[in-house]
């Protein structure tokens, strides 16, 4: 008996493009505001092979651990996709050769204040067998399994209506060792508002002497409106001058590099001596 297993990857990347498999995105999140209507993404494959992609809209609601859980039926109060037109909707690829795909809003005039989000889905096309092949004999009295992974990259396309805004805030800062040269520091992001937030971390020691000096980074961090809070831990450096000399923590939560970089929020924690 021959059986076929096939596993789907579904994974969330964030930074300027992403990759898996053989497949190169950028960018990795679209925000349609303002008299924005219009948008490209950029795919290309940097494999050997050609590749088949199929593009669809998928929904995902965002848990407090920074998780995504995808929704059987697309809450249609706040998904996006129905205001959006993909196109083209399947892509084949050659080796190291590019393709953009262009989205369009058309918001309705009628639409609701409110932060709408859907997720577009690129899915590898499983490799079919050219014809005239023909599979190898197999010993019919055993079991053999053949596993075909099959790739998939998903990214957040927001549309923003009205002049929404959020309040952002550090808290539950905690910091504990794993070794003498790695610590692990976690943090409760909040917010507040009726937008979503979306930044880098950056966690800089300051000695009771001395300069500063960045210890952690951690890009590409987003709290979605459907959560109040997210958590999150990062693994930072740690030194022999924190353990000894005490000083203290500055975590400061950032605006994309492109948005400007500005700092969003901050907390500090000090540490003892």
């Amino acid at each position: 008996m021959r059986k076929n297993i096939t596993f789907l990857l579904i994974l969330f990347f964030t930074s300027v493009a992403i990759a898996q498999g053989d497949l190169l995105i950028n960018p990795v999140r679209v925000v349609f505001e303002g008299k924005n209507q219009n948008a490209d993404l950029n795919l290309t494959n940097i494999g050997k092979d050609t590749a088949v992609y199929m593009i669809s809209f998928l929904s995902y609601k965002m848990l407090q651990d920074g998780s995504f859980i995808q929704l059987e039926k697309p809450d249609t109060t706040i998904s996006a996709d129905r205001y959006l037109r993909l196109f083209p909707r399947k892509v084949i690829l050659p080796p190291n050769e590019s393709q953009t795909i262009r989205l369009q809003l058309r918001k309705p005039s009628s639409l609701k204040l409110g932060e709408y989000r859907s997720h577009i889905y690129f899915r590898a096309e499983k490799e079919k067998t050219p014809l005239g092949m023909k599979d190898l004999q197999i010993d019919s009295t055993k079991m053999a399994v053949s596993i075909t992974p099959i790739f998939g990259i998903s990214i957040p396309v927001i549309v923003r209506n009205g002049n929404l805004t959020n309040q952002l805030s550090l808290t539950d800062v905690t910091l504990q060792n794993v070794n003498d040269s790695i610590s692990k520091l976690n943090i409760t992001i909040n917010r507040g508002g009726n937008k979503s937030a979306y930044g880098n971390l950056r966690v800089e020691y300051h000695p009771i002497k001395g300069q500063k000096t960045d210890i952690g980074f951690a890009n590409g961090i987003g709290i979605y409106p459907e959560i109040p809070k997210r958590d999150f831990s990062l693994f930072i450096k740690t030194t022999k001058t924190m353990n000894v000399d005490g000083g203290k923590l500055i975590i400061r939560f950032l605006a994309p590099n492109e948005d400007g970089g500005m700092e969003l929020t901050r907390s500090e924690l000090n540490l003892k001596k």
